[in-house]
């Protein structure tokens, strides 16, 4: 269907219906916001989609609300936002509208909902509370921040918070997007150094980019240190053991750690040696030959450690 409107509901916005809109705008962008409660709205039609407003959920009728008694369910038994409905019937066409590479869509696309549109059902629906310190600072809270005051008393100030929200919540989906499109584009490069690398304990990438994923995808356990290439010089970094902390496989020699020019060539004995992080986790190098060298010599303190 090509609809002349997109419907959701007018009052304060959230962010699921926000998301929505992001989506459903990308895919159809001649089509017009209405935000309404008004039954001959939010009556299904050939000419829209209804989404977090309707009192129901059928797909070929181009509704897509969650708040009304057998709200449809996750196969896990969690709850769906619009958003969850919205991205499980549009989100591949927003992959492809977003020249996402075929052979990507289903895995970005299922990744993305396991990572990014359920937490915010979960929220939407309560089965989910944003806590602690940094519970102020998710993107739904911070969303709903952009509503205007409650107080005010210009007629356009809500339509204009809405576009507001919208523009910031296009931004943080896009960019969200486009960052795991390109881990997915990397793992193939990295996926291919791995090869070349055999039984190597350092890997060297042409250029930065994600590299832990793939090398845990591989069960590339052996590698200690990633080499490659910066704007003007090499970096060498080492490899985290997990998302979370920042314990690693190996840290780069304690002799190094804080110097830099003259000072971490003497330390290491490398020639070109230009930097090393007092957290011992990164360094660089003025030519690659000084990076492999570093390289090197850390994976043989790291091994004699052992």
């Amino acid at each position: 269907m090509t609809p002349d409107f997109l419907v959701t509901h007018s009052g304060g916005f959230h962010a699921d219906e926000l998301l929505s809109s992001v989506i459903l705008t990308r895919i159809f962008p001649q089509a017009r916001i209405v935000r309404s409660r008004a039954p001959e709205w939010i009556t299904p039609g050939a000419d829209r989609i209804i989404y977090d407003v309707g009192g129901a959920y059928d797909a070929e009728a181009g509704i897509f609300d969650h708040h009304q008694r057998g709200a449809p369910l996750r196969e896990d038994g969690q709850p769906f936002s619009s958003f969850g409905l919205i991205w499980k019937h549009f989100g591949r066409d927003y992959l492809a509208a977003s020249n996402v590479p075929e052979a990507h869509v289903a895995a970005l696309h299922a990744a993305f909902d396991a990572s990014f549109v359920l937490p915010i059902d979960l929220t939407d629906n309560g089965a989910l509370s944003p806590s602690g310190p940094l519970g102020g600072m998710t993107l739904p809270v911070l969303l709903e921040t952009l509503k205007p005051d409650f107080d005010s008393v210009d007629p356009d100030a809500e339509t204009n918070a809405f576009q507001s929200a919208l523009a910031i919540a296009r931004s943080f989906l896009e960019a969200a997007i486009a960052r795991r499109a390109a881990k997915l584009r990397a793992e193939a490069v990295v996926q291919q150094a791995i090869v070349a690398t055999g039984a190597g304990r350092v890997l060297e990438l042409p250029m930065g980019m994600p590299f832990r994923p793939a090398i845990e995808k591989a069960g590339a356990d052996h590698l200690l240190f990633v080499v490659h290439p910066r704007d003007k010089d090499w970096c060498l970094t080492t490899i985290r053991r997990s998302d979370e902390g920042f314990d690693v496989r190996a840290d780069l020699p304690a002799a190094w750690a804080g110097l830099t020019n003259a000072d971490l060539e003497a330390a290491s004995g490398v020639a070109g040696a230009s930097f090393c992080h007092n957290g011992r986790f990164v360094a660089a190098a003025r030519t690659r030959e000084a990076a492999l060298a570093m390289a090197d010599l850390a994976v043989a303190e790291a091994l004699g450690d052992r």
